[in-house]
């Protein structure tokens, strides 16, 4: 058996080690990121992908459901929304900054750990969604969002979500059965974030909370967040960039 890379990651290291065995040429590692843009490649961040991941539920997502649900909802003038929920802590850091090499910068934050949570649901048309609460997520507050949702549309609303346990729980399911004709559920396969379109929206809020800043308390968090889906509400040609970068072309054209 030929030797191979190991792992996953692809370095020049491990590449200039590679060629040494099969070849037995040695190569700097400036040579071999020379060759590696010759042939085409390029230095990434790579995606993620649970090893748990069903390809075949992946590609009946891809030619089969999603397009049924986009056939329905257009037939019936519907709305399709993919949704999500996200959380937010006190001591997350997010972004990067400049500083002096060899002394790491640092970032002032409270002891006191606090946080809030959000779900947001976001069409094709560029319609965004939201709630903010505190409380863990579960089948109650799915409720509450789904009440909310469905008094904002006089049509039937398509809700993508995961499958987590709160959005296939007996009591959502209660709320659904009494009132069939306001929204109906699909489910994304396991452990397959990259098709939910929401999720860029979380990745989003993240990076956009206040960076000169921390919120020194929950109900500061909360107001930050809630600033933040104002915001993209009012800019719905960004709400529908999410859709451009999931894995599926979702459309209702």
């Amino acid at each position: 058996m030929r030797p191979g890379l190991a792992g996953q990651l692809w370095t020049r290291a491990a590449v200039r080690d590679l060629i040494a065995k099969l070849y037995r040429a040695r190569l700097t590692d400036q040579g071999v990121g020379k060759y590696l843009r010759r042939w085409g490649l390029s230095f990434q961040r790579p995606d993620k992908r649970a090893v748990e991941q069903d390809a075949e539920a992946m590609r009946v997502w891809r030619k089969e459901t999603w397009p049924a649900i986009r056939a329905s909802a257009k037939a019936e003038d519907g709305e399709v929304l993919f949704a999500d929920q996200v959380g937010i802590r006190s001591d997350q850091v997010t972004g990067l900054t400049w500083g002096a090499k060899g002394r790491t910068p640092i970032v002032r934050r409270t002891d006191d750990r606090f946080s809030v949570n959000a779900m947001s649901a976001i069409s094709t048309k560029g319609r965004m969604h939201f709630m903010v609460f505190t409380e863990t997520f579960d089948a109650d507050v799915m409720c509450r969002f789904l009440d909310r949702l469905a008094g904002h549309f006089d049509r039937e609303v398509h809700l993508v979500v995961d499958g987590h346990s709160a959005h296939r729980s007996r009591k959502v399911r209660a709320r659904l059965a009494d009132h069939p004709d306001r929204i109906k559920l699909h489910f994304l396969p396991s452990y397959s974030p990259e098709l939910n379109p929401d999720e860029l929206v979380n990745a989003d809020l993240k990076r956009s909370l206040p960076m000169h800043s921390r919120a020194r308390d929950q109900a500061q968090l909360a107001a930050e967040t809630r600033r933040f889906f104002h915001r993209r509400q009012r800019q719905p040609h960004i709400v529908r960039g999410y859709f451009g970068g999931s894995h599926v072309r979702y459309t209702l054209e």
